[in-house]
Formats: C-alpha cells, structure tokens, sequence
C-alpha cells in the first residue's frame, strides 16, 4: 500500500470516528448527511484546518445549540497540533531535578511571569499568542504524572486554579479602556477573552489526554452532550441559560412539526354512503373516497409540579416549554408544589419574556414551600380538596417530580382516583429509570397508578410534549 493510499485511509478511520463520536454525543447524523460532508471535503484542500472545520459544521450541524459539542469533538479528532503530553512531562520533571540549569517550570517567580505574558496576550487579543500560552500552561501548571505510560493525566482545573485568569480582567479592562472602549464595552471584551481562554485551555487538557488515551475516551467520559441531552438536575448555571434560550426555538420546531402531523392526519373516517353514491358516475368502482370531517380535538391540560430543590429546573422548563406551545393545547392551568400547593396559571401571559416567567416562577417556590420538605402525600391532598374543579373528563393530568417523598404518607387512593377522573394522566420523573425506588422514592407505587415516563433533557421533553399534543 502507497504512502497515499494510507493516509486516505487514515483520514477515513477519523473520519467514521469522528460521525460516530457525534451521534454518541446526541447530534444525529444520517448517511445523507455524511456522503455530503464527503463529497465537500474533497473539494476543499485538507491543509487548512479552519476550512476542513467550516465544511464538516455545514453539512453535519443543525441547530446553533449543537454547535458547541461539534466544536469540542473535531478538536479531538483534529487537533491543532499534537505533542506535548507524557513525554513533555517527563522532560519537564527531569528539568526540575536536575539542576542543569534548565528553566524552573513552576514556582512562585515562574507562575509571575507566566501570568504577566498571560496578561499582555489578553490585553492585545493575540490569538496565536493565547492558543500558545494555553497549551504551555496545561503542560506547566495541569500535569499530573503518573507512574508510567497511560497513567498520566492533564487538568485544566488545576491550571486553571493555579494560574487564575479570571483575576486579569481588572488589567485587561483598564487597557481596554486607554484604546478608547468604553466600560460596558471594555467589560464585555475582557469577559469574552477571559472565557475563550478558558476554553481553549480545556481544550487543549482533552487534546493531551487523547493522545496518550484516545479520542474515543475523551469523548464518552470527558465531554458534556450537547445541551439538549444534558441533564435538568446535572445542569450547571451555564447550561441552564442555554437551555432557557433553546425553549422557545424548540417550541417552534414542535409546533411546526404538530401542524404538518395534523394536516397529514385531517381526515376523517370514511363516509361509505358518500363514496358509494359517488362511485355510480364510475360504473360503481370507487375511484375516489370520500371521509367525514374529523372532529377537532385539542387537550385540556392540568400541569402539577414539585419545584422543590434541583427537580425546579425540571419543572420549570417544562411549563416553560407547555406554555410556549399553549395554542396546541383547549386550555392550560398549572400548579406548583413542595407540600403545599399554589396556581402559577397566571405567570403565563401571552408575550411574556421568559426571564421574567422564569424569575416570577422562581419567587413563587418561596411561597409554596411550608416545612422546607417535599411532601407528595399532603401535595395530592390538598390539591384534590382545593383545586377539584381543575380536572374532569376531558382533562389531561401531567404530573412532574422525582416522586421522592421524604418517607411521608404517599397518599396514593388520592392520586388513583385522580387518575380515574381525568381523560388521561402522565407522570413525567427527571431521575434515571434506574433510581427508581431506592431510597425515598415512590417511582414504583405512583407509576404502578399512572404512566411514569423517564425525562432528564430537551430532547426527551420534546417528544413528550408532542406526543401529548397530538
């Protein structure tokens, strides 16, 4: 085999690795979608890596809220450089020890002056320059040796807490104040510097790791999925605006998807009368049917959730997500519970910015909570005795919560005759299936009464609400 017939299929190897890395992570890319990422490639040169990046994120990557996955995966299939990992360690060690008169790699005046080269890159916005400074300082600052090949590992935490960019943004606004920026301005930039240089050293600590372990273990142990597979009560703040923003976006793309279905689905059952009378212009062949009209339906929903603790973030982009897509439901009416039970309805008014629903639902949960202990016993009680009128026949029930009950009354013949009142009822359970039932978890007891479906992420919200609103 030539040199070139190896390197092609070299590339290849990556190439597949790289598509299955991204569908590990949630970014479905299907065989269409792969032949045209092929068929762009080879039409752009390969010594380029902005290009190759440019070509792979247009033909694989759909929505903007993927696009931070897809960046951190191709930087480990196609690293800006390579080097620089156990051996780079090593050397770095021999250098300490050796007393060779070798540079000092990390000590108090080594950290000094690396942060003052930090610092004036920062102020310039030297890119070539920060991409440098980042992988010397994973090498100097984040190096973890082990005790041989395979063993060894690179934190950017460690970096990161040893070298303290953040602590620079006083200097770097101050500098970008003198190039005449004004504060907000100035702000703003040293905030993004600050953030892309973090990143980039995050990066650079995955890329180190890869080498000596693989690409393929970075990416299922030490990547975050993209934000619509992250889950509600893993989430960081970070995530959480992210997903704030992607709420409504992704009621749009639901509410597109809904009307296509109900178009596709608008006829009714067939008028045997109508089609028979027509077919006798045809010598009584049935060339064409004929269907009643469908009669229209549109759920009437009743939201019941528990805000309590890490399960609000849940709860929370749930009604968000119900209330972006009102139109599709006759009526909503929701109600927020840790033992006690209040109706938030009135939060959800049309037009309503969603960081203010979500800061007017944020201040709601002081109100509801009572002994500061998630009763769902009490909840279901009080809501049956106070808010009876909510539910009926016609009513669709959705219950939200990690059904952990803090080994209180469960109050299950409440929530069993609630389930027989309504036309259906869901229980929607942030936890992962296999938590269920251990420990105070009433998973098992509620969801012997209502259907209990596992929802930790966007993606498995979306495909509920929109089979609940069909």
């Amino acid at each position: 085999m030539t040199d070139a017939a190896v390197a092609r299929s070299g590339l290849l190897d990556r190439h597949i690795a790289f598509l299955e890395a991204l569908r590990g992570a949630g970014l479905w890319v299907s065989l269409a979608e792969d032949l045209d990422a092929v068929a762009a490639l080879t039409s752009v040169e390969w010594t380029d890596r902005s290009i190759v990046h440019d070509v792979y994120a247009a033909t694989l990557v759909k929505r903007q809220a993927q696009r931070p996955t897809f960046d951190a995966l191709f930087d480990l299939y196609f690293p800006r450089l390579v080097g620089g990992g156990v051996a780079e360690a090593q050397r770095a060690e021999a250098e300490e020890s050796g007393g060779d008169g070798s540079p000092v790699r990390d000590n108090a005046a080594a950290l000094e002056a690396f942060r003052e080269a930090l610092a004036e890159a920062l102020e310039q916005g030297e890119e070539q320059r920060l991409q440098e400074l980042a992988a010397e300082m994973v090498g100097r600052f984040g190096a973890m040796p082990g005790r041989g090949p395979g063993l060894s590992s690179w934190s950017a935490y460690t970096a990161l807490q040893r070298v303290a960019p953040s602590q620079l943004i006083e200097r770097i606004v101050a500098a970008l104040l003198g190039a005449g920026l004004t504060e907000e301005e100035a702000e703003r930039s040293a905030g993004r510097r600050i953030g892309a240089f973090t990143a980039t050293v995050e990066a650079d600590a995955r890329r180190r790791i890869a080498e000596e372990k693989g690409a393929e273990h970075v990416a299922n142990v030490a990547l975050r999925p993209s934000i619509d597979r992250i889950d509600f009560t893993s989430a960081r703040k970070a995530d959480l605006e992210e997903m704030r923003r992607e709420i409504y976006p992704l009621a749009r793309r639901l509410a597109t998807r809904l009307t296509k279905e109900h178009h596709a689905k608008r006829r009714g059952p067939l008028d045997f009368r109508h089609t028979v009378r027509a077919s006798m212009s045809t010598g009584g062949v049935p060339i064409a049917t004929h269907h009643r009209p469908k009669r229209p339906h549109r759920t009437e929903l009743v939201v019941l959730c528990d805000v309590s603790g890490s399960v609000a973030n849940f709860a929370q982009f749930t009604l968000l997500l119900v209330f972006a897509m009102r139109e599709s439901f006759q009526k909503v009416r929701a109600f927020t519970f840790i033992d006690h039970v209040h109706e938030v309805t009135h939060h959800f008014k049309p037009g309503a910015d969603v960081v203010d629903v979500m800061s007017d639902l944020a201040a709601s949960t002081s109100h509801a909570a009572l002994w500061g202990r998630t009763n769902y016993g009490r909840a279901l009680t009080k809501f049956a005795d106070e808010h009876s009128d909510a539910i009926g026949s016609k009513t669709s029930l959705l219950i939200l919560g990690d059904a952990r009950s803090n080994y209180s009354d469960l109050a299950s013949g409440v929530l069993r005759e609630m389930a027989g009142t309504v036309r259906h009822a869901w229980w929607l359970n942030p936890e992962h299936r296999r938590h269920w039932g251990t420990g105070d978890s009433a998973a098992p007891v509620y969801g012997d009464i209502v259907d209990m479906v596992e929802c930790r992420n966007l993606t498995q919200l979306a495909e509920f609400v929109h089979d609940l609103a069909l």
